[in-house]
C-alpha cells in the first residue's frame, strides 16, 4: 500500500531523515516510537507532502507521490491526518467541521454529508456535541472530532501525529479508545506516539526511529521484549523506568511528583498506583532518610514497571551510613504507612552506599 524508499529530509544543514525504507501493507497498524528529534513526525509529514522530501521515493498504491506528473491532491485523499493540536475551525460547529471536506472537495450533497457526519460523530461518541463549537469542547472531544473529520474523507490510511500529546491525562484514554476501535475494524494506520502500552496493544508492527532512520522494526512483542539493537534496548529500558536524582535535603518534591505522574500516564498506571508511589517516597524522603544521608546528599530514586508481572518497583540508591528504614527499630506512622503499601522489600549496604528495593502491593 505504501512503499518508502531511501527517503531523506533536510532543513538546511540539519539532516532529519536519512535513507528511510519501509513497506506498509493494507490493514496494518504501525506505531512509530523513538526519542524526541529522531524524525518521527517529519516522516509522517513527508508521506502526505506537508514536508517535501529532499530525496527518495514514496509510492501510494503503486503511484509515485514525488513524480511531477502525479495528481498530488488525488493521492492525498487516500490519507487522512490527525494532528497534535486538533486544527478545527473555531467558527464552525463540530458537524460543520466534519462536513466541510466532503462538501467542498468531494462535492457531496449537504444532506448526504450531514448524515455521514452524524454517523461519524456517533462512531466517536460525540453525537450530542454535533452543534457545539470547538471552544465548547474538551481537548479529548476536539481530538475525537478531528478523527471524525479525517474519516469523513474516506481515507485508505490515517496518519496520527502524537494524537494525545496535547491532552490532559484524563482525556487520553477516550482518544485512544477511538483509535483502538478503528484498528479493530481494519483501518490502516500509522501512529507516532509516546504511549508505549497503547503502541504495544494496538500495533501489528512497531518502528523504532533513531538517528533519522528506522533503527529497528518488528512485532510489538519483539520490540518491547526482545529488541535486537542496543539503542532500542536502551530506549525501551528508559521508558519503563523513571529516575530522579536528589542532591540536597531541600529537593523539589513537586518536581518529583510531577515526574511520577507523567511516568504513570505513559505506563497506564491507575491513580491509586501513582498515589501509592508518591506516598511511599514522601514518607521515605521526608521522614525516614534525611538524617541518615551523606553530606552532600547523593540519592537516586528509580521507579520501574514490568508489563509482564504488572509490578511497580521502587529503588533508592543513597550514600551515608548503613541504614535500612524498614528495620530501624521504630514503629512510627511513616513506617506503618510504608509497610501497608509495600509487598516486599530489601536493603543492602557496602562502603557507605545503600540500596533499598521495594515492590509495591498495588
Amino acid at each position: 500500500m505504501i512503499s518508502i524508499r531511501h527517503l531523506s529530509k533536510s532543513f538546511g544543514a540539519t539532516v532529519v531523515l536519512r535513507d528511510v525504507n519501509a513497506e506498509i501493507r493494507q490493514g496494518e497498524v504501525i506505531s512509530v516510537i523513538g526519542p524526541s528529534g529522531s524524525g518521527k513526525s517529519t516522516l509522517l509529514r513527508c508521506l502526505n507532502l506537508l514536508e517535501v522530501p529532499t530525496g527518495g521515493e514514496i509510492f501510494i498504491d503503486g503511484i509515485n507521490l514525488l513524480d511531477r506528473k502525479t495528481d498530488i491532491f488525488k493521492v492525498r485523499r487516500k490519507m487522512g491526518m490527525v494532528f497534535q493540536s486538533f486544527n478545527l475551525f473555531s467558527h464552525l460547529m463540530a458537524i460543520e467541521n466534519i462536513m466541510l471536506g466532503p462538501v467542498d472537495l468531494l462535492k457531496m450533497r449537504r444532506q448526504a454529508a450531514f448524515a455521514e457526519a452524524m454517523g461519524l460523530l456517533n462512531l466517536v461518541g460525540l453525537a450530542e456535541k454535533a452543534y457545539a463549537y470547538p471552544d465548547e469542547l474538551s481537548g479529548g472531544q476536539k481530538q475525537r472530532v478531528a478523527i471524525a473529520r479525517a474519516l469523513a474523507m474516506k481515507p485508505e490510511i490515517i496518519l496520527f501525529d502524537e494524537p494525545t500529546s496535547a491532552l490532559d491525562p484524563t482525556m487520553v484514554s477516550e482518544v485512544l479508545a477511538v483509535v483502538r476501535k478503528l484498528a479493530g475494524e481494519g483501518m490502516t494506520m500509522m501512529i507516532v506516539t509516546h504511549e508505549m502500552k497503547f503502541a504495544r496493544d494496538v500495533s501489528t508492527r512497531v518502528f523504532y526511529m533513531d538517528e533519522g532512520v528506522i533503527f529497528e522494526e518488528g512485532t510489538p512483542e519483539q520490540i518491547f521484549e526482545r529488541p535486537v539493537r542496543e539503542k532500542t534496548r536502551a530506549f525501551i529500558h528508559k521508558i519503563r523506568t523513571f529516575t530522579f536524582d536528589i542532591r540536597s535535603r531541600g529537593f523539589d518534591l513537586y518536581g518529583l511528583n510531577a515526574g511520577i505522574e507523567a511516568f504513570g500516564r505513559r505506563q497506564f498506571l491507575s491513580e491509586k498506583q501513582v498515589h501509592d508511589i508518591q506516598l511511599v517516597l514522601e514518607e521515605l524522603l521526608l521522614h525516614k532518610l534525611p538524617g541518615k544521608l551523606s553530606d552532600p546528599v547523593a540519592l537516586r530514586v528509580t521507579i520501574g514497571f514490568s508489563e509482564a508481572s504488572s509490578e511497580v518497583e521502587l529503588m533508592l540508591d543513597y550514600e551515608g551510613e548503613a541504614y535500612n528504614p524498614l528495620e530501624d527499630g521504630t514503629d512510627d506512622l511513616p513506617l506503618t504507612l510504608i509497610r501497608n503499601l509495600v509487598r516486599s522489600g530489601s536493603c543492602t549496604g557496602e562502603a557507605g552506599k545503600n540500596r533499598l528495593r521495594l515492590i509495591l502491593s498495588c
